[in-house]
C-alpha cells in the first residue's frame, strides 16, 4: 500500500532520516513510535508530502509519489493541533476538502451527513463553531474532516495528546473502531507507548532517525529486538550483580527481563531461579499490584494479578521466581 525505500532526510547538514525502509499493508493500523525528535513525525511528513527526502522514494500502490504535491496524494491528515477552522461550522469544517475539489452541492452534503453518522457527531454538533466543541468532540471533526474526501491512507500526527488521560482512553477505543469499521489504511505516530500497543497492527520504533524494530505490538514488547526497544517499550527489570552470577548470565550482555514474568511466591517453574526476597513497598492499582522488592542487593520492580488474597506488606520476606527463558539479552 505506502512503501518507503532508503528514505533520507536532511535540514541543512542535519540527517534526521537515515535509509528509513517501512512497508505499510492495505488496511493496517502502523504506527511509528518513539521519544520526542527520533524520526517519526519526519517520516509521517514525508509520506504525506510536506517534505521532499535528499534520496529514496515513497510508493503509493506501487505507484512513485515522492515528488507528487500534497493534495494530489490521496492522503486524509489528522494534525496535532487538529488544524479547524475555529470560526467555521462544523458542517463547513467537514465540508471544505470537498468544496476544494469542487463537487456538486448534494453530493456534498449527503457525504458530510454520512460521515457525520459514522463518527458519531449530531446535528446540533454540525451547525456549532468548532470552538464551541470540547476537546473530544474537535478530534471527531478533524477525522470526519480527513475522511470524507474518501482518502486512500489516513496519516494521523499525535491526535490524543491534547485531550485528558480518561477522555484519551475512551477515544482511543474509537478511534479503533472507526478504522475497523472504515477499513482505511492509517498511519499513526505517538509518542505513548501503551496507546501503541493498544492500537497498531504493527509498531515501527523510532530512535534517532533510525527504526529499531518492526513488528507485532507483541514482537515488540515480548521479543524486543534491541536494548533501546526492550527499555523504551513499557517498564522492565535490568538483571544485575549477584542475581547475574547467580543465574549464571554472560557478563558481556546486558540482561533485562519484565515486570510481570517475575513472579512471587508462587509454585516453582521447570528451571526457574528461586531468589529469597523482601518486600520494600507496594503500589496497589486494583487489578494488579505493583511491588518493590529488595533481591540480593538489587531492587526488582514485580507486578502480580491482585487476587485479593496474597497481598503482602513492606518487610514481608518472599520467594522470587525468575526464568531464564523470560530474560532478554543484549550485546555490550
Amino acid at each position: 500500500m505506502i512503501r518507503l525505500d532508503d528514505i533520507v532526510v536532511r535540514f541543512g547538514d542535519f540527517e534526521a532520516l537515515h535509509n528509513i525502509n517501512v512497508h505499510v499493508k492495505e488496511g493496517e493500523f502502523f504506527t511509528f513510535l518513539g521519544p520526542s525528535g527520533c524520526g517519526k513525525t519526519t517520516t509521517l511528513r514525508t509520506i504525506t508530502g510536506f517534505i521532499e527526502p535528499v534520496s529514496g522514494t515513497v510508493k503509493m500502490k506501487g505507484k512513485d509519489i515522492t515528488h507528487v504535491p500534497i493534495e494530489k496524494r490521496a492522503i486524509g491528515i489528522v494534525f496535532q493541533s487538529y488544524a479547524l477552522f475555529p470560526t467555521m461550522t462544523v458542517h463547513d469544517n467537514i465540508a471544505f476538502g470537498l468544496k476544494i475539489k469542487k463537487l456538486p452541492k448534494q453530493e456534498i452534503e449527503n457525504r458530510v451527513q454520512e460521515i457525520a453518522r459514522k463518527v458519531e457527531l449530531s446535528q446540533e454538533q454540525l451547525k456549532k463553531a468548532v470552538a464551541q466543541l470540547s476537546g473530544g468532540q474537535q478530534q471527531r471533526v478533524a477525522i470526519a474532516r480527513a475522511l470524507v474526501t474518501e482518502p486512500d491512507i489516513i496519516c494521523m500526527d499525535e491526535p490524543l495528546s491534547n485531550l485528558d488521560a480518561k477522555l484519551r482512553v475512551q477515544l482511543r477505543n474509537e478511534l479503533k473502531n472507526m478504522q475497523r469499521e472504515f477499513g482505511i489504511t492509517t498511519i499513526y505516530v505517538t509518542h505513548d507507548q501503551e496507546e501503541a500497543l493498544t492500537l497498531s497492527d504493527r509498531i515501527a520504533v523510532f530512535n534517532k532517525g533510525y527504526i529499531e524494530q518492526i513488528g507485532t505490538p507483541n514482537e515488540v514488547y515480548n521479543h524486543s529486538a534491541t536494548e533501546f526497544v526492550a527499555n523504551f517499550i513499557g517498564d522492565i527489570n535490568p538483571i544485575e550483580g549477584d542475581i547475574l552470577g547467580k543465574m549464571a548470565l554472560n557478563p558481556n550482555q546486558h540482561h533485562f527481563i519484565r515486570l510481570e514474568r517475575v513472579t512471587v511466591n508462587h509454585e516453582e517453574r521447570p528451571g526457574e531461579c528461586r531468589l529469597q526476597g523482601v518486600i520494600e513497598s507496594a503500589e496497589y492499582y486494583g487489578l494488579y499490584i505493583k511491588y518493590s522488592i529488595r533481591c540480593m542487593g538489587q531492587r526488582l520492580k514485580v507486578i502480580e494479578k491482585n487476587d485479593g488474597i496474597r497481598i503482602y506488606e513492606a518487610g514481608q520476606e518472599v520467594v522470587v521466581g525468575i526464568a531464564p527463558g523470560d530474560i532478554m539479552s543484549y550485546p555490550v
